[in-house]
């Protein structure tokens, strides 16, 4: 019995087979560059992503040869090499673990936005405050205020620099954690990378 076609690929047609049965080029130069694409993928995850997967010793070694190539051309003959490498292990693992990692990136993603949505809605207006404090009462009014404060203070002073844009002090930083503290705290949703926004203002 032929067994059913994998999740993640089209059924086989008959254009992937040569007349003996076997795989066609194209079929496997196909096939070669979406294990390079994974490979790829596979690469850019965390150290702390990877090292949980159950990986050949062989196939440790080549990614880490790759994140030590710095030409371009060296870099796409060690992920060709990857490439191969795939080929004799199972992708699935790897797959959920890349799609995990994705899913996670986005949900931070849209977590951080909220984040910021509301500080440029504190920062803009008071009623956007009593908002705030009717949504989250277990914030500490006063503290929020006096961020506020100081935060709009320094904006005021603040000009753009060597057309970097406007750079902000601490207080609009520390206005950033509070929010993000009150958007995920148990029940919530998941926290956004707090490193995330002290690049954004450094950009």
């Amino acid at each position: 019995m032929r067994a059913a076609p994998s999740r993640s690929a089209p059924a086989d047609s008959a254009d992937d087979f040569d007349t003996d049965g076997r795989p066609s080029k194209s079929a496997l130069k196909r096939q070669m560059h979406e294990l390079q694409a994974l490979g790829l993928a596979l690469a850019e995850l965390p150290v702390s992503r990877s090292s949980k997967l159950d990986l050949p010793e062989q196939l440790r070694d080549a990614l880490k040869e790759y994140h030590r190539t710095r030409s371009h051309e060296g870099r796409r003959r060690q992920l060709q090499f990857i490439g191969k490498l795939m080929r004799q292990i199972d992708p699935e693992p790897v797959r959920e673990a890349v799609a995990a990692f994705k899913l996670g990136s986005a949900a931070e993603t849209l977590a951080l936005h909220e984040v910021e949505r509301w500080r440029e809605e504190l920062m803009a207006s008071d009623d956007a405050v009593t908002r705030w404090m009717a949504d989250h009462p277990e914030t500490d009014a006063q503290q929020l205020r006096n961020l506020l404060r100081s935060a709009r203070k320094d904006a005021g002073k603040a000009a753009p620099t060597d057309g970097q844009g406007q750079r902000h002090g601490r207080a609009y930083r520390d206005l950033f954690q509070l929010i993000k503290s009150a958007l995920t705290a148990p029940g919530t949703a998941p926290a956004a990378d707090e490193d995330a926004d002290d690049e954004a203002d450094d950009e």
